[in-house]
C-alpha cells in the first residue's frame, strides 16, 4: 500500500523576496534574491543540489521559455531542472516535485523555486473563462470572470445559510480587515496598510457582494525551498521542518454537470483536505492544525475554505470569524503574513511563499517578534486555481 510522504522529507532552507510592483527587478533578479536567501539559510553550496523544480505560470510574460531560465539565472551546475505549471498551485507543484524526487531516493537534496513577473506588462486580475476552460466551454459561459464566479459563490452561500446581504457583506469585511492587519506588520508584503470594516463595505463594487478590498491583486515575486531526506536534515540545521502531507486534487467538472453541488463550497478543497489529513495522521483539523495560509483570492474563498478544511462546521464560519478564531491572536491564526490579499499573489510563487511563512513560524524566526505565533505545531497551506465549480487544489502540511 502507498505510504505517503509523511516525515520522509525535510525543509532545510527557504527564501522569499518582497512581493509588489517591483519595477527595478527582473524575473532573474527575483529568482537570484530568493535563491540566495534560501542557500544561506540552508548553509549549502550549489554543488550540493542534485536537481531542481521551477514553477512559473505565465512563462512567456515572466521569464521566456522553459526550465533553462532557472539554470541560466542561478548558474546551476549541469543538473536536471523541471518546469512545473498548474495554475495557482504552480509553486506547490514545484515543491511537490522536489519532495517526491528526494523521497524516491533519486536525490539527496533538491531545490524548488517559483517566480512570476507580471507588473511590467500591465497585467492585472486573474484569467477569464476562455483562457482557463477552452473555447468549447466559453460558448456556455462566455463572460465568466474570477470576480464574477466567486461573487456567485458568495451570494449562494448567503442563500444556503440564511444570511441577509448586509450580514454576509460584513462577515466578508472582517476577513479582509484581518488580512490587512497582518499584512501591515509584514515587511515583505505588497499591501501594508490597515483598513476598517466600513472602508471595505463602502468600497467600489467589483462583482457584488465583492468590493475592491474583497479581491486580491497580482504581484511580482519569488520564493524558494531546499529539501532533503529526513534522516539527513539535522546534519544541516538543528531545526528543520518536516513535510507531513502533500496532496493535489483536480475537479472532474461534475459540479457543473449535476445538481448535488450546492454552489456554496469548493468540493475539491474538501477532498484534497481529507486526503492530506489522512496522510499526515490528523484526526481533528480544527484542534490539530495550528495555523494556515489559504488561497484567499477573494474574501469569500477564505470563508468557505475554513469550512471545506473542517476548521469550522458547515454554515458556521460566520460565528468563528466574529469570535476572532482566525485572527493573529486567535486559537487558529489564518494568513499570519497577510495572505494573497496583502502579501501578494505572483501566481508562480504563491505556494512557496505560503510554505515560507509556515517554515519561519515553526522555527520561531519570523522577521518581527510581534508577528511570531505561540508554539505552532502544524501548519497547512492551500492553493486553489480556477473557479468554484472547476479547479485545482493543492494542500501541504508541515511541522516540526
Amino acid at each position: 500500500m502507498a505510504e505517503g510522504i509523511k516525515d520522509k522529507v525535510a525543509i532545510i532552507g527557504m527564501g522569499c523576496t518582497k512581493f509588489g510592483e517591483l519595477w527595478d527587478k527582473s524575473a532573474e533578479d527575483l529568482m537570484v534574491d530568493a535563491f540566495k536567501e534560501c542557500m544561506e539559510d540552508a548553509g549549502i553550496e550549489k554543488k550540493d543540489i542534485n536537481a531542481a523544480w521551477f514553477g512559473v505560470h505565465f512563462e512567456e510574460q515572466s521569464v521566456g521559455k522553459g526550465a533553462t531560465s532557472l539554470a541560466l539565472a542561478l548558474k546551476l551546475p549541469f543538473i536536471p531542472v523541471t518546469r512545473t505549471e498548474n495554475f495557482c498551485a504552480t509553486a506547490t507543484e514545484a515543491f511537490r516535485g522536489a519532495c517526491y524526487g528526494v523521497a524516491s531516493g533519486a536525490y539527496d537534496i533538491a531545490l524548488a523555486l517559483g517566480v512570476e513577473k507580471l507588473k511590467d506588462t500591465g497585467y492585472g486580475g486573474l484569467p477569464g473563462g476562455p483562457s482557463l476552460m477552452g473555447t468549447k466551454n466559453a460558448l456556455i459561459m462566455p463572460k465568466l470572470t474570477a470576480p464574477g464566479a466567486f461573487a456567485m459563490m458568495a451570494t449562494r452561500y448567503f442563500a444556503v445559510y440564511g444570511l441577509k446581504p448586509e450580514e454576509g457583506k460584513r462577515m466578508l469585511a472582517k476577513v479582509s480587515v484581518k488580512s490587512h492587519y497582518n499584512g501591515a506588520r509584514n515587511p515583505k508584503a505588497h499591501l501594508r496598510r490597515e483598513v476598517t470594516e466600513e472602508q471595505i463595505i463602502n468600497a467600489p463594487i467589483i462583482a457584488w457582494p465583492l468590493g475592491l478590498f474583497d479581491c486580491c491583486g497580482v504581484s511580482d515575486g519569488s520564493a524558494a525551498a531546499i529539501v532533503t531526506r529526513a534522516d539527513m536534515a539535522k546534519k544541516f540545521r538543528p531545526d528543520p521542518v518536516y513535510v507531513k502531507a502533500l496532496q493535489v486534487a483536480l475537479s472532474s467538472g461534475e459540479e457543473l454537470m449535476y445538481t448535488k453541488w450546492d454552489g456554496a463550497h469548493v468540493e475539491t478543497t474538501y477532498r484534497a483536505g481529507k486526503q492530506a489529513y489522512k496522510e499526515a495522521g490528523v484526526k481533528n483539523p480544527r484542534e490539530e492544525i495550528s495555523m494556515a495560509e489559504v488561497h484567499d483570492c477573494f474574501s469569500i474563498t477564505e470563508a468557505v475554505t475554513m469550512e471545506d478544511l473542517q476548521f469550522s462546521p458547515r454554515g458556521k464560519v460566520k460565528e468563528d470569524i466574529e469570535a476572532g478564531r482566525f485572527n493573529h491572536d486567535g486559537p487558529q491564526p489564518i494568513q499570519p503574513d497577510g495572505g494573497l490579499k496583502c502579501f501578494g499573489h505572483p501566481i508562480g510563487a504563491s505556494g512557496l511563499r505560503m510554505i515560507y511563512e509556515m517554515y519561519k513560524q515553526l522555527q520561531g524566526k519570523v522577521q518581527l517578534p510581534e508577528r511570531q505565533l505561540k508554539n505552532p505545531k502544524l501548519g497547512l497551506t492551500h492553493n486553489l486555481g480556477g473557479f468554484p465549480p472547476m479547479n485545482i487544489v493543492s494542500i501541504a502540511i508541515v511541522g516540526s
